[in-house]
């Protein structure tokens, strides 16, 4: 089984930062790269964290990812915004996007952002947070654009991308509430993360090239490949139905079927459309006490086990508090990956050996 390394946050960010500077990236994309893959470790989803920078460098090389790129106004109807991400890093291009509709809602009370053609734009959660600290509540809708991993309930090959569902409510006296998963029983990078490590997967969220369940990760890195399962069955596939259409057709962007399909599993293209709201433009003046008066009663249930009652994003939080003491956990596998990466970049040996002494 692979080695668990601990790495401290803060040198982990600046290895991250080093590596984009060394491809060619400015100071400022370096460090929102870094910045937003880090904070998904810290927040416990490895799946969206540093270990995408390997698939990252390969998109890169093959010409898809576009250093260097900003966010363009395709359209502005006033409290509507659609955005092109010119295919460059979605930690700039949702970044960006996220800045216009925290400005338009705060002007009038109400926002929604179109965001099509940016690559991976990670974790979501990420973004919400953003609107959050604005004291914005938000709702995101995303696909993967031509990319699919998720077969269809009551299908047995992949017909569409992970497609996560985002909705965050800014509370002033604790963290806010976020809900951010992806419609897939489990999100493709999670696989990649049990790949690594050498684990399988639980049953129910996989089935093999010929549609039968399976516990193998590797049916999704390696041909032949098999596909991801939606969640809660019929639900899930109907909520994934509708990010695809919301967040591909509706941002301006495409969905996925046989003109769009690309070539690398390294090519990840997202669209989003973002509803930001103003909660003070509500006639709700008790909004913040009801919120809490029904935390509170949620809360009183007694447990049924030895796990307490958690509010959603409370899971991340206590992730970030124990990772900031004690290090962001990296297997073996995906450190050296990320070291191949930053080779690739361009790093000295020298400069990369300093980050390497992090793991010994």
């Amino acid at each position: 089984m692979s080695t668990l390394h601990l790495i401290p946050p803060s040198r982990l960010h600046q290895f991250v930062q080093a590596i984009w500077l060394h491809a060619g990236s400015s100071a400022e994309e370096a460090r929102l790269v870094a910045d937003h893959l880090v904070a998904a470790n810290l927040a416990g989803h490895d799946s969206h964290g540093v270990g995408m920078i390997p698939s990252y460098m390969k998109s890169l090389a093959q010409g898809f990812l576009q250093l260097n790129q900003h966010a363009s106004v395709a359209k502005d109807a006033g409290a509507v915004l659609t955005l092109h991400g010119h295919h460059g890093f979605g930690q700039v291009a949702a970044f960006e996007a996220m800045q216009l509709g925290i400005e338009r809602a705060a002007r009038l009370g109400i926002a929604a952002v179109g965001l099509h053609h940016s690559h991976h734009i990670g974790r979501i959660g990420h973004w919400a947070e953003q609107c959050a600290a604005a004291g914005f509540v938000s709702f995101h809708f995303v696909n993967v654009m031509g990319d699919p991993m998720v077969a269809p309930f009551n299908g047995s090959d992949r017909r569409f991308g992970t497609n996560p569902f985002c909705a965050i409510f800014p509370r002033p006296n604790a963290k806010p509430l976020l809900l951010d998963f992806a419609t897939s029983g489990i999100a493709f990078g999670k696989t990649r993360v049990a790949w690594n490590k050498e684990q399988q997967v639980a049953p129910g969220y996989l089935i093999d090239h010929h549609g039968q369940p399976t516990t193998e990760p590797g049916v999704m890195h390696q041909a032949p490949y098999g596909s991801l399962m939606p969640f809660g069955l019929h639900k899930g596939y109907a909520l994934a139905t509708m990010c695809e259409i919301l967040g591909g057709a509706l941002s301006g962007g495409r969905t996925t079927h046989d003109e769009t399909l690309v070539t690398s599993h390294d090519a990840i293209f997202n669209c989003m459309t973002t509803i930001i709201v103003n909660p003070d433009a509500f006639d709700a003046p008790a909004m913040q006490e009801e919120a809490e008066s029904f935390l509170d009663w949620v809360k009183q249930s007694p447990q049924s086990g030895d796990a307490p009652i958690q509010v959603p994003g409370e899971w991340e939080e206590q992730n970030r508090v124990a990772r900031e003491r004690d290090g962001i956990p990296l297997d073996s596998n995906s450190w050296e990956q990320i070291c191949d990466a930053a080779l690739q970049a361009g790093m000295p040996q020298e400069e990369l050996a300093a980050f390497r002494a992090l793991t010994q």
